[in-house]
């Protein structure tokens, strides 16, 4: 079938082949126009956006069957230029061979590439009207080409390494895309397919214009994927796949399209605004990079992530339910309205995981969303917020070049923590109120901080300047100190210091629920906390504890007193209320880590604790803690001992176990910390298919993950189990990625060294999921002793990593870098690494070395 923009498209192909690779010039002006710096400064963008209105891509790209091969494209771009005085730059960072030809207004001009942009000079453009098309090879950097499929993913700023645009978030375009491709496979983009033109070897698929959204939003995929088709009130979903294991597909089908459909569905009716980008499509990517990421009409998603196998733990099934929810919030927040610089990149993730705790509470009414927003955010959050490297929620941001190190726990986890704190002091109507109203005034447009505050500071006499300034644009947590009634000659009330720890004089308002427990009873406060001293009339006597974190809302570093910390590390499993004791066992381990109780004396307590809790949540998070405490926080040469008490309790778990979901939780954890040659001589029968492990069946992904577990440990057959687990491996994605890990279990540690060198080429780690496995595994703490050489090498690639990966990468790089290692020599060569880097090294990427490397500091303390 031919669409009416097909016919156009291919028309301007055909009817001048040779001008797409090679245009004839007329006499080239010869002003010279200044050329931007590298990257997309702040200054370029606010010039651009001044100046250009009205902007359309079209698009035209033809993808080669052979990866090797370049990907010739076109880009025409029509705008309305207010100001014409000057030149206007396009931003392309590829080298200049990349670029064939430029002709502007019809004027053909020299191509040419400096310091990532194309230039077209001031003669050449004119006021109001302008058209502007360029021929180039599109860069391959973002475009993620495999043999058989190809995506593009364009985040922060990486748009500009595939084609030449105005690559900046408040630079909104109409896109209209045609696709060549080869025979055969299957193509998505944002617009909906209008037409395909079938050939002899290649196929052109065309896509309909689309909504005004930004570059790091458009998209596109094409090759050998399903297509699943469904209908959800009166609204049509397709999922593109490559999963081939049908049964798997069958059991995760109809509740992928639900939970779209249920998302959708809320999300309208919160907003008060239909879902606005017309067609919803999502496409299930082998090892993608993300969770997911939020295309409009075209969500991306790790294809793991939603295709669960049949042992899945109620925490990965609501993992996936969080995560649909998330891209679909961004809709909305991201993509009708979308911040107008990266500085606000955190506002579409804070709303997106805000909605996505809303949105999933009705699918599992038997959960305690309460206690799973605990465990989903706390910790993760102190993990970065209590270090060195702690940054804050919105964040200065000079150049789009360092855009992808905004991102991290602090905007997904701490984030939403502050926006229900501000929800709490403001009440949840009038947030509803002011989101409405802020994606009203601002729909497929652009929009700050600053706009939704001016919103919401109408609507309430909270003082939200002074509200933003300690929680949204200063980095760091409020120290927060009990105080007993009468202690060390103190008033007689219960009371609670707040200081900051950094000597700024900030005050962190939020509204507590202490809860302090008496001989008979546990009785609950609300407190609003402010600076200095906040007391608690109603408590004039020492209780047995005091826990400031109730209901799992006080955000901060809560320093307890002896009596409580002395409680809960011998009788937190007797608190009755689950929620109280989630929030007691996220701030027994903070307390840990800061060293007012000992590790062992925790670990003790999980071990007692576990056998008589009932929560699946808290059981998976006491586990997470479980495998925590083992690796990191018990010296190598304990570990057989605590092996001997830590494996019967986790066999025992096992088998009580009354669900597939937890016994998969229990097992994975026995798994992972397994030591003693019982153990691993059942799990090797287990990998070996002699024994089965009773209500957990074990899926190809599990056998390949046991495999690895077991060449680790160095079992005999090491070797054999890796190349017989490669050959039982169906899938020929997985198949794939397991190849790829196993120089990493090499039992020759030349071998894993020679691997590791070979990732200091970038094309080896193109496939960064992969990668970050083999990593994990090349520094396991089994591996420590050998693998500390490579520590400081691999830490010296981060910035590269930073300069040629995706935005989460050079975190993940170097968490697994550092996740095997406890020892205060490795601890000194780290910390001596970071205090030696140049001065010219990116602030925000020290900050993300010294984020990594404090859970190894405070194990080496």
């Amino acid at each position: 079938m031919r669409s009416r923009l097909l016919i156009p498209l291919l028309a301007l192909l055909a009817a001048a082949p040779a001008a797409f690779l090679v245009m004839r010039l007329r006499d080239a002006p010869v002003f010279a126009p200044a050329v931007p710096d590298a990257g997309i400064s702040r200054t370029l963008a606010e010039d651009r956006a001044q100046r250009v209105s009205d902007l359309r891509y079209f698009v035209t790209l033809r993808v080669p069957a052979d990866t090797d091969q370049p990907i010739p494209s076109r880009m025409v771009a029509t705008f309305r230029l207010l100001d014409a005085d000057e030149g206007l730059a396009f931003d392309f960072a590829q080298p200049a061979d990349r670029l064939l030809a430029v002709s502007a207004n019809g004027e053909g001009l020299t191509p040419r590439v400096d310091n990532g942009h194309v230039v077209i000079p001031a003669d050449v453009l004119l006021e109001g009207h302008n058209r502007i098309e360029i021929d180039f090879h599109a860069g391959d950097e973002p475009l993620n080409r495999n043999d058989e499929f190809l995506y593009a993913l364009f985040v922060p700023a990486r748009a500009s390494l595939a084609m030449p645009v105005f690559d900046q978030p408040d630079l909104k375009a109409r896109w209209t895309l045609a696709l060549e491709i080869p025979g055969g496979w299957t193509a998505v983009s944002n617009g909906a397919a209008e037409g395909v033109s079938r050939g002899a070897a290649a196929d052109t698929w065309t896509f309909a214009e689309t909504q005004p959204i930004s570059t790091y939003l458009f998209t596109f995929a094409a090759g050998k994927f399903s297509v699943e088709e469904a209908e959800r009130s009166g609204r049509a979903f397709r999922m593109l796949h490559r999963e081939t294991d049908a049964g798997k597909l069958a059991r995760n089908r109809d509740i992928v399209f639900d939970l779209h459909a249920r998302a959708l569905a809320w999300l309208e009716d919160y907003t008060g605004i239909p879902y606005p980008f017309g067609k919803f499509d999502f496409v299930l990517i082998p090892s993608f990079q993300f969770g997911g990421m939020e295309h409009p009409g075209s969500v991306f998603y790790n294809a793991s992530s939603l295709l669960l196998d049949e042992a899945a733990t109620q925490g990965q099934q609501l993992g996936r339910a969080s995560l649909i929810a998330h891209e679909t919030a961004h809709m909305w927040f991201g993509d009708l309205v979308t911040m107008r610089w990266f500085n606000d990149v955190w506002m579409k993730e804070v709303f997106a995981n805000f909605m996505a705790a809303k949105i999933v509470n009705p699918s599992f009414p038997e959960v305690n969303h309460d206690l799973r927003f605990l465990y989903a955010h706390y910790p993760a959050a102190y993990e970065v917020d209590r270090t060195e490297g702690a940054n804050p929620i919105r964040q200065a941001l000079a150049n789009l070049n360092d855009a992808g190190s905004l991102y991290g726990a602090i905007i997904y986890q701490k984030a939403p923590i502050v926006m229900r704190q501000l929800e709490l002091l403001i009440g949840a109507e009038t947030m509803r109120e002011g989101l409405r109203e802020y994606l009203r005034n601002h729909a497929y447009g652009n929009a700050t901080w600053t706009d939704l505050v001016r919103v919401l500071d109408a609507k309430t006499d909270t003082d939200l300047a002074t509200w933003s300034r300690a929680w949204v644009e200063e980095p760091g947590r409020p120290v927060i100190r009990t105080r007993l009634p009468g202690e060390d000659g103190a008033a007689p009330e219960l009371a609670f210091e707040t200081v900051d720890p950094r000597g700024r004089g900030l005050v962190w308002p939020q509204v507590l629920h202490v809860r302090v427990s008496r001989l008979v009873d546990v009785v609950g406060y609300d407190v609003h906390l402010g600076d200095g001293r906040t007391v608690v009339p109603e408590v004039r006597d020492a209780p047995e504890f005091v826990l400031p974190t109730g209901k799992g809302l006080g955000y901060g570093d809560f320093v307890l007193d002896a009596r409580t910390l002395e409680y809960l590390v011998t009788s937190l499993h007797r608190i009755e209320d689950p929620l109280t004791r989630g929030a007691a066992l996220v701030t027994l381990w903070e307390s840990m880590l800061e060293g007012s109780v000992p590790a062992s004396g925790v670990i003790d307590q999980l071990l007692a604790a576990l056998p008589v809790e009932q929560n699946e949540l808290t059981v998976n998070q006491m586990l997470a803690y479980l495998r925590e405490g083992f690796w990191r926080h018990t010296p190598a040469a304990g570990r057989p001992a605590l092996a001997a008490r830590v494996e019967p309790v986790l066999r025992t778990g096992l088998a009580r176990a009354a669900s597939t979901s937890v016994k998969t939780a229990w097992f994975n954890t026995l798994r992972s910390v397994a030591s003693t040659p019982e153990t691993i001589a059942w799990l090797e029968r287990v990998w070996r298919r002699d024994e089965k492990v009773p209500g957990v069946p074990l899926a190809e992904s599990d056998e390949a993950d046991l495999a690895l577990d077991l060449a680790v440990r160095d079992v005999d057959a090491a070797e054999e189990i890796l190349n017989t687990q490669l050959q039982r491996i169906q899938n020929p994605d997985r198949k794939a990625r397991f190849a790829f890990v196993m120089p990493a279990l090499a039992g020759d540690p030349a071998v894993r060294a020679r691997f590791f060198e070979g990732l200091k080429d970038v094309s080896n780690r193109r496939r960064e999921a992969w990668v970050l496995e083999a990593m994990r595994y090349l520094h396991h703490p089994l591996r420590a002793g050998v693998s500390a050489r490579l520590v400081v090498p691999s830490l010296e690639l981060v910035r590269e990593i930073q300069r040629t990966g995706d935005i989460f990468f050079p975190k993940r790089w170097a968490d697994a870098t550092l996740s095997g290692y406890q020892s205060p020599a490795v601890a000194a060569e780290v910390r001596a690494f970071i205090d030696g880097l140049p001065s010219d090294y990116p602030p925000r990427l020290e900050w993300v070395l010294v984020a990594s490397a404090d859970p190894l500091f405070r194990a080496a303390r």
